[in-house]
């Protein structure tokens, strides 16, 4: 395992904050792209902790990510087979990537005397593994000798999606110095970069020493530096009042920017940030015409198009250069070089209070899903899966009456006063001011249909009497 010639102990960082608001509708709010399987079976989170391992040992995983996630975040974890117990750190509020890291690393030295950090976005993907991982071994020994790395992408087209990094003087290890960081060019500008040849997009990847960072933090950023320490210095949950308060700031503008440690190691082993359907379309294998194609879908003189579908069959008819999303609750369609701007239409929908910025139609609790099947204006409808083991909290409705039949397991059931079970094909019926409760007892997860009947709110109608956010 990589670790330094003291014995420094090396520590992988994801960064699982964000929602990827240029992939929606298939990244929304509540369920970000990094859980999403945009390129194969696992999800993007799932895929850069993959890269990672055996590389580097499991334990020494962090993951940094919003409070509302973590649950999800730990379900993924176990899915692959590595134990979410101390590996994942809550913000309360995203406060950009530089307050993300000094969390990570304030933790990390709650248990170390010092480590080398590695930091990774958990919504990349990366094509060549080996040279990924032969630069994450180049990047480690530069970070021993107190530099701070920075992994630049050798640009393989005028991008101008991506910032650069202008790279001077080379120095030992195959890294350059740091000249200058430059936000998103014109094309104009970009196929200058390309043509000059030491310029590299920047991936937001990172390599450096918690007592380096530390430093760097106290020099650049003391007052950020100053109130983490009091908040991480008294337990392992920060107050959400005052981390909600700390400055927005990227890492970039607070230390690599300022620093005179930083370096960019030039790096090719086909990296892409995922950031926009185009640049998913430009990542993944193409078919018949230059088509990417996902679902159920028909073709018929189209080329250049990315179609993907999740619930309805997708016709497509003389279309070129087109993007088609469609979700159970949404179609968006775009020329496939702008659909990036669909980051704007997200803000929009919020603006307008529309729920389909923030959820699907199925959404992922701690103990499993619901997915809304139909609603109106007293009825809604619900598909129910609680996993093995778990339950929903004791909880009351003041306006409204529900039906829950079976359809696969066995369920466990408060009802008043009444214990009861239930298996596939059987049903109770739960009046209104009821006290309530849903479980699994079995080893198969539970499937039941709910229907909802009175006009209600549903936050507001709800009364828990216990916490509905963990397996009890």
């Amino acid at each position: 395992m990589p670790k330094t010639k003291c014995g420094t102990p090396v520590y992988p960082v994801l960064l699982a904050g964000g929602t990827g608001s240029r992939l929606w509708p298939i990244s929304r709010e509540l369920y970000p792209k990094q859980l999403v399987n945009f390129t194969g079976a696992d999800s993007l989170v799932q895929g850069t902790i993959k890269r990672l391992l055996p590389e580097l040992e499991a334990e020494k995983l962090r993951i940094v990510c919003g409070e509302e996630h973590y649950f999800e975040i730990a379900r993924h974890l176990e899915e692959i087979d590595v134990s979410a117990e101390g590996r994942i750190i809550t913000e309360p509020c995203g406060r950009n990537t530089a307050p993300a890291i000094l969390l990570a690393v304030l933790n990390i030295l709650k248990k170390e005397k010092d480590a080398v950090l590695l930091v990774f976005p958990s919504d990349h993907v990366i094509k060549d593994i080996d040279g990924f991982r032969d630069s994450l071994n180049k990047a480690i020994e530069l970070a021993k000798k107190n530099h701070i790395v920075t992994f630049g992408i050798k640009p393989s087209a005028p991008e101008t999606g991506y910032g650069y990094i202008e790279g001077a003087g080379k120095l030992t290890g195959g890294a350059l110095q740091i000249k200058r960081f430059v936000e998103k060019p014109d094309e104009k500008t970009a196929r200058k970069y390309l043509k000059a040849g030491n310029f590299f997009w920047n991936s937001g990847m990172f390599a450096f020493r918690a007592s380096v960072i530390i430093r760097e933090f106290m020099t650049h950023e003391p007052a950020l530096l100053k109130s983490m320490r009091a908040m991480v210095s008294k337990g392992s949950v920060v107050p959400k009042d005052r981390y909600c308060t700390l400055r927005n700031v990227s890492f970039d503008y607070a230390i690599m920017e300022k620093t005179k440690k930083g370096v960019v190691l030039p790096s090719d082993f086909g990296w892409s940030d995922i950031g926009s359907w185009k640049s998913l379309y430009d990542f993944l294998p193409k078919g018949d015409n230059n088509n990417v194609v996902e679902g159920d879908v028909i073709l018929k003189e189209t080329k250049n198009c990315f179609i993907r579908g999740d619930s309805r069959l997708i016709v497509a008819n003389d279309l070129e250069n087109i993007v088609v999303v469609e979700t159970p609750d949404t179609v968006f369609v775009s020329d496939l070089s702008t659909s990036k701007n669909v980051k704007s239409i997200v803000t929009e929908l919020k603006e307008q209070g529309r729920k389909e910025y923030e959820s699907h139609l199925t959404v992922y609790r701690p103990w499993g899903t619901y997915t809304i099947l139909e609603e109106n204006s007293n009825t809604k409808m619900k598909r129910i899966v609680v996993y093995p083991g778990a339950k929903l909290s004791m909880q009351m409705h003041h306006h409204r009456n529900e039906h829950w039949i079976v359809v696969h397991g066995t369920a466990k059931i408060v009802n008043g006063d009444q214990i009861i079970y239930l298996e596939e094909n059987q049903s109770t019926y739960v009046p209104k001011t009821t006290r309530h409760r849903l479980e699994n007892p079995g080893k198969v997860p539970l499937h039941i249909i709910e229907i909802q009947i009175g006009p209600y709110l549903e936050e507001d109608d709800i009364v828990r009497f216990d916490d509905d956010f963990g397996r009890e």
